[in-house]
């Protein structure tokens, strides 16, 4: 048999699998939560880089306090960006959360946005 006659067998035998349940109301926020905090901490690792290199030993600098809390700062703005659109990977994130767990994202109601 050749490759191509293969090919067209398989396709012929091929059953799509059935639809996955969607996810309830409670797991979508839940895993809507968790992209965002995903999204959020890797913004915050971005932009840890471009701090690191300030001085904080000038006469209108933070000294050590400003070095102890610089991590929270980039957190907040990390958490801030995401909120404000971020880079848009928390969608991503999301929609292979819902694989993983064999879940699908409910369909929304015509005239209805989640």
């Amino acid at each position: 048999m050749s490759f191509a006659a293969l090919a067209v067998a398989q396709v012929a035998d091929f059953k799509p699998k059935a639809p996955l349940p969607p996810a309830s109301p409670e797991q979508l926020a839940k895993i809507r939560r968790t992209s965002k905090d995903f999204e959020a901490q890797l913004m915050g690792q971005m932009l840890q880089p471009m701090f690191s290199g300030l001085s904080t030993d000038g006469e209108f600098d933070g000294g050590q306090a400003e070095g102890t809390y610089r991590g929270f700062m980039v957190e907040a703005m990390g958490k801030q960006m995401t909120r404000s659109g971020g880079l848009g990977i928390s969608h991503t994130v999301e929609r292979e959360m819902l694989k993983m767990q064999g879940l699908s994202e409910p369909v929304a109601q015509a005239g209805v946005t989640a």
